[in-house]
């Protein structure tokens, strides 16, 4: 009788109390997947953006990292590299930008393990990337 509309309105109170928990509160998993997802955007960069984009762009990739980070660059067909710092990152994201004309990077499958107490996480990722006028995809597993 008159009891459904109030229970439907009380599902869709739980339902909005319940949206908003997890929009105030995310799980690890969903904010590691935003950090990627926004590492992906700043490590792209287009054809017409002027050079002080591109610096700009490159300073927001290096917000992604500490300070005191080591990463292992291995591009097929080159050397593999070693940035010791985000210094060095940054100085690596502009000569790329200066070199090619646009690059689309993305990461398409991304598998992440948090452990119980959400104090470390491991993600498994696959980095594709796109430079302009190059006919082959760049694919690697991070």
């Amino acid at each position: 009788m008159v009891k459904w509309p109030r229970l439907l309105l009380l599902a869709g109170a739980i339902a909005l109390a319940a949206w908003a928990w997890m929009l105030l509160h995310p799980s690890a998993e969903s904010i590691i997947r935003k950090r990627l997802d926004g590492l992906a955007r700043a490590a792209s960069f287009g054809q017409n953006q002027g050079y002080l984009a591109k610096a700009a762009g490159a300073e927001k990739l290096i917000s992604y990292f500490a300070t005191n980070v080591d990463v292992q660059v291995d591009i097929p067909g080159l050397h593999e590299h070693t940035l010791a710092n985000a210094e060095e990152i940054e100085q690596s994201a502009l000569a790329s930008r200066a070199a090619a004309k646009s690059v689309s990077v993305a990461f398409p499958d991304v598998t992440i393990i948090v452990n119980a107490k959400d104090q470390s996480a491991v993600a498994d990722v696959t980095l594709q990337a796109q430079v302009a006028g190059e006919a082959d995809v760049i694919v690697q597993e991070l």
